[in-house]
């Protein structure tokens, strides 16, 4: 899930944060049993008809796959090479999909909605002595750091093109790690400050 909310008032927007999370773990079970290239495009279809009638627009559907357009391109590649054309484009479709479809879920879902929804079905741990609203948000943060961090990367990216030093690893590496780094420790420093800290 890489997106950010999108305010609105269509169907999926009203729709409960816990059936749509039981609607995507329903639809990803579906899609990955999925074998033939074409259900598999007939999928993508219906998502895309889902996005259209969530109506947060065409960028913030792409912006929800974004992220996993190289990855995409690798693993269709590797598949192409390993196996088959139709094994590669079922696969690449079955990742991309399913990206889409969690992107869906964030883009017509509050935070605070998946945290309460997450509490709820987490609070029979609390037998065992873990605290489902730490966990709930650990989950959400996990979440939002995708973007976070994907973000960064491109800006990263941008800034060595400027440099002229495109390839190279450590141009890339070393600004990205501290970058991640300094987002961590405002983050810990937030958390700490609303008395998420461990003492």
């Amino acid at each position: 899930m890489t997106g950010a909310y999108i305010p609105g008032d269509s169907v999926l927007h009203r729709l409960p944060a816990g059936a749509k999370l039981a609607g995507l773990l329903a639809c990803c079970t579906v899609v990955v049993l999925l074998s033939s290239p074409w259900a598999l495009a007939g999928a993508a279809a219906v998502v895309a008809a889902l996005y259209a009638v969530s109506g947060v627009g065409a960028a913030a559907a792409w912006a929800q796959v974004r992220p996993v357009r190289w990855f995409a391109l690798a693993l269709f590649a590797m598949q192409f090479l390993l196996a088959t054309p139709a094994q590669a484009v079922a696969t690449t479709l079955r990742v991309v999909v399913a990206v889409a479809l969690a992107g869906l879920v964030t883009v017509t879902t509050r935070t605070s909605a998946v945290m309460a929804c997450l509490e709820r079905v987490l609070s029979p741990l609390r037998l065992a002595g873990v605290d489902p609203v730490r966990l709930s948000l650990l989950l959400s943060l996990a979440v939002r750091s995708v973007p976070v961090v994907s973000g960064l990367a491109t800006r990263v990216r941008e800034a060595q093109r400027a440099r002229g030093v495109e390839w190279s690893v450590r141009a890339f590496g070393v600004p990205l790690v501290v970058g991640a780094l300094r987002h961590a420790d405002t983050l810990g420093e937030a958390l700490a400050a609303r008395g998420f800290d461990d003492e």
